[in-house]
């Protein structure tokens, strides 16, 4: 994307009020971004560390309409001109949505389970552009919500958002200089986006106490829609966004991993790839995992943008993600690809040995977006989420157990 005079004097002016300013930002090695470390020292301990992982946390649009500070509903998009109708359709499937609705609606369920479980590590993939921008990509689809709707993230209280996907510049450099400052402000890390390729490509550093740091690297690719011109520079902020998923991008994550990683760190690379619809997995997009997992130093692969869940794999001990499909989303009243369940996800709580990076468990709670809101999928539906685990992990050998509490175990 070239940037015009208005983009940039957006972003700069941003900078100048010191809500775009961050260490080794611009140029030179990536800066490590990273949550505070705990103040006590502590000698590490040999417990696993346990992740929260999702699909895509779409805020925008619909959801940002029924939030307490909803934004400019004006869509271009070739059908819907207004936000409020994808409100209006779900309401037509499953009945009424709350309007102002308090933050932590949204998360539902969600939230007893991240309560009970209470893992060490809450990562999304947020997809969406936080800003009141109206400088547009010229693309079919927009997604914004209102920064002052922020605090519907921060009451998952989520650790750490990937940035490198096909929404987060949808309304231009400002509205990416914007997410950042929201995120900034919140306290929030992110992976994967920046004011120039350095802050693109940095890791987050999340400090887990008494075990050690989870590293997660924010990576993008053209298959899932991201414009090649969004790609971060030395002079253009954007994503990290990889050109294909050669050996020798491999080894450009490699090299970005070694400048960071310690003993003891667990490594996630979370990658937004593949097209909306479809169960498979390329033998690039294999080959390209496994690699991240034999030659980068990678211990899961946090694979997301298909609208609705992959299968998995276990290899070498090591988890990979193809697809994690949805969390949340305004879909539900949308009708179309009804036969890939779009409207049920999975919450994956995954415990990861820190010294071996190899996974030790892996559970799934099945859930289903009703009311824009994350529920507990009902049996039938994780029923149907355990035998699509099985069917698409048979060629790796993982299982999938539907347990009684109604949460998928997964073997391999």
């Amino acid at each position: 994307m070239s940037m015009g005079r208005r983009r940039f004097l957006t972003l700069a002016g941003a900078t100048a009020l010191g809500v775009a300013s961050r260490e080794g930002a611009s140029a030179g090695s990536p800066a490590l971004r990273s949550r505070p470390a705990p103040t006590d020292s502590v000698p590490a301990r040999s417990d696993p560390v346990s992740l929260f992982m999702c699909g895509d946390v779409m805020t925008g649009r619909g959801i940002d309409q029924i939030l307490p500070h909803p934004g400019d509903p004006r869509l271009f998009e070739p059908y819907v001109k207004d936000a409020r109708e994808y409100v209006r359709l779900a309401e037509m499937r499953h009945g009424a949505i709350p309007r102002k609705a308090e933050f932590p609606y949204i998360w539902g369920d969600a939230l007893d389970e991240l309560s009970r479980v209470q893992p060490d590590v809450r990562l999304i993939n947020l997809e969406t552009a936080v800003t009141t921008s109206d400088d547009r990509y010229p693309k079919a689809v927009s997604y914004r919500m209102h920064p002052r709707n922020f605090p519907c993230i921060t009451a998952a209280r989520i650790d750490c958002c990937t940035l490198a996907n096909n929404h987060v510049l949808d309304w231009g450099m400002g509205g990416l200089a914007e997410t950042l400052a929201t995120l900034e402000q919140a306290g929030i890390p992110w992976a994967g986006a920046g004011r120039g390729v350095a802050e693109a490509e940095a890791p987050v550093a999340l400090h887990v106490r008494e075990k050690g740091r989870v590293l997660v690297f924010g990576l993008g690719v053209g298959s899932s829609g991201i414009p090649g011109d969004w790609a971060a520079t030395g002079t253009r902020p954007g994503t990290k966004l990889l050109s294909d998923l050669s050996p020798t991008a491999v080894g450009r994550v490699s090299e970005a991993v070694a400048q960071h990683k310690q003993d003891r760190d667990v490594v996630v690379a979370s990658i937004h790839w593949g097209a909306n619809w479809g169960y498979d997995v390329s033998a690039v997009e294999e080959a390209f995992a496994h690699g991240l997992i034999d030659q980068a130093g990678v211990d899961v692969v946090h694979g997301h943008s298909s609208h609705h869940v992959k299968g998995l794999e276990i290899y070498e001990g090591k988890l990979i993600l193809y697809g994690c499909g949805d969390l949340l989303t305004d879909y539900e009243g949308i009708s179309g690809h009804e036969s890939f369940r779009g409207d049920v996800g999975a919450m994956y709580f995954a415990s990861v040995d820190p010294p071996s990076g190899r996974l030790v468990e892996l559970h799934l709670v099945p859930t289903r977006m009703k009311g824009f809101r994350v529920t507990r999928a009902p049996e039938q539906d994780a029923s149907w989420l355990r035998d699509l685990l099985e069917r698409e992990g048979a060629r790796w050998g993982t299982r999938a157990d539907l347990r009684p509490d109604g949460t998928v175990a997964i073997g391999w």
